[in-house]
């Protein structure tokens, strides 16, 4: 990471998120120039990707497709309805409020649309396994389908899966405009830090449309 930006880029910061009494990390972005105070203990809210390379909104696309409703991904045993994630006032992105289902940001493009499309999800809390505890273990080739709200369904085949620590978010990779239709699925992941409560790092799932 360079150590100088200019006011144009995008900085990213790691943050907790508390469900149900458990810790369930996601991520959060901001830019560099705006000071950003953490969520208290409790609130499901985190900083929202924003600027330029984020993936553009879905009316951006030639190609409309109707809204995500639930996402499966047999091989780690995911089933769950999605969600729509925005933000709250406040300038943050709105969090699945349980650790059994994953939300869609609607401010990146619609599962099957050209663009990098968002789904976060909990990996656990104090209660057991959250809905994206198993997401570290895909690996390339394995499916992941998205059915939307017409009935289609968007079939996508993992090209990778990264951690990265938190300070180190590949904020252009996840959220930046891309020329295929692509998926992108995080959790949080890695060492476990229980002076903070954070998990050190994210896992991210990337993934591409099967044509």
């Amino acid at each position: 990471m360079p150590a100088r930006r200019s006011a144009a880029a995008i900085a990213l910061a790691a943050g907790l998120v508390v469900v149900g009494g458990g810790a369930a990390g996601l991520l959060l972005t901001r830019h560099a120039t705006a000071a950003v105070t953490p969520p208290p203990v409790g609130v499901n809210a985190l900083p929202a990707p924003t600027g330029p390379i984020v993936a553009p909104p879905q009316s951006a696309d030639p190609r409309p497709v109707a809204a995500p409703v639930s996402l499966t991904i047999p091989i780690i045993g995911v089933d769950t309805k999605l969600i729509t994630l925005g933000l709250n006032p406040n300038g943050t992105l709105q969090v699945p409020s349980t650790t059994t289902v994953a939300g869609w940001y609607t401010g990146s493009p619609r599962p099957g649309a050209i663009g990098s499309a968002i789904i976060v999800g909990h990996v656990d809390n104090y209660h057991g396994p959250g809905v994206f505890f198993r997401l570290k273990q895909l690996s390339r080739g394995d499916k992941v389908y998205v059915r939307r709200a017409d009935g289609t369904l968007a079939v996508f085949r993992v090209t990778f899966v990264q951690t990265y620590l938190k300070d180190h978010f590949p904020t252009e990779s996840v959220y930046g405009p891309t020329p295929d239709a692509e998926l992108r699925l995080i959790t949080c992941g890695g060492v476990f830090d229980t002076a903070t409560g954070h998990y050190l790092s994210n896992i991210i799932v990337y993934a591409t449309e099967v044509k």
